[in-house]
């Protein structure tokens, strides 16, 4: 299935004057299309750095994804470190160059030219309704800082990375975790390949523990489901979806 990492670039999110929400959405997003997350980096607003771990991630996933640091300002350095992790140079993209005049009304400043500069061989994803396009370097996907833009631009795109989907049940416990971890084991000496998640709940009323029994097959994951829900002491069970 395909892997992907994420690379999020930023000193405001190091600083913690900003707080990744881009993560969170890409992971959510690319697990329903059935593409396993394998690794997230934040890292500075340093050239050498983006191009250190881009050129990792290129190596080791098949999709790599970037957040932040595009835009007209001295550190939106991304792009600079995607050509650099490419051994390529910089270019004027005369397509985004025009877009940037259309979208203005006027010739664009060199601020501006800034944003229209890519590695060279870079390809160009028209977003939707926005006027920038998503920038692709071989498998390396550059996207905004901005949540909102961010997620304009992955569901112009979101089909690209389409594998098999996971299929999640969900069992609500009314028991704490230590009351069912032997059962837990078991589950998983019967079913090795199943993705089980378990997560105390402190604050609910009427569960104590969430369990999460994913797989890409659907059948197998039922199997899983009505193992378990054999195995959990009478009255254990508050719901299931």
């Amino acid at each position: 299935m395909p892997t992907a990492g994420i690379l999020v670039i930023g000193n405001e999110i190091l600083s913690g004057k900003v707080v990744d929400t881009n993560s969170p959405y890409l992971c959510r997003e690319l697990r329903t299309l059935g593409v396993d997350v394998e690794r997230i980096v934040t890292i500075p607003d340093e050239i050498d750095i983006i191009a250190q771990h881009v050129s990792a991630m290129h190596e080791a996933y098949d999709f790599v994804f970037t957040s932040g640091g595009i835009g007209p300002t001295h550190d939106d350095l991304t792009i600079d470190g995607v050509a650099a992790a490419f051994g390529r140079k910089l270019e004027q993209s005369e397509s985004i160059a025009g877009r940037i005049e259309r979208a203005t009304g006027k010739k664009p400043n060199a601020s501006q030219l800034k944003m229209a500069q890519v590695p060279t061989g870079a390809a160009l994803i028209d977003s939707g309704d926005l006027w920038f396009p998503l920038v692709v370097v071989e498998n390396v996907y550059i996207f905004p800082g901005i949540p909102e833009l961010l997620r304009k631009k992955f569901e112009s795109a979101r089909e690209r990375f389409r594998g098999v989907p996971f299929v999640l049940k969900r069992v609500y416990v009314t028991r704490m975790e230590s009351e069912i971890a032997e059962q837990l084991h078991e589950l998983l000496t019967e079913f090795p390949e199943l993705h089980l998640g378990s997560y105390p709940k402190i604050s609910e009323e009427s569960f104590r523990v969430l369990l999460t029994l994913e797989s890409r097959d659907a059948g197998y994951v039922q199997r899983a489901l009505d193992s378990l829900l054999g195995r959990l002491p009478e009255g254990a069970v508050d719901r299931v979806e």
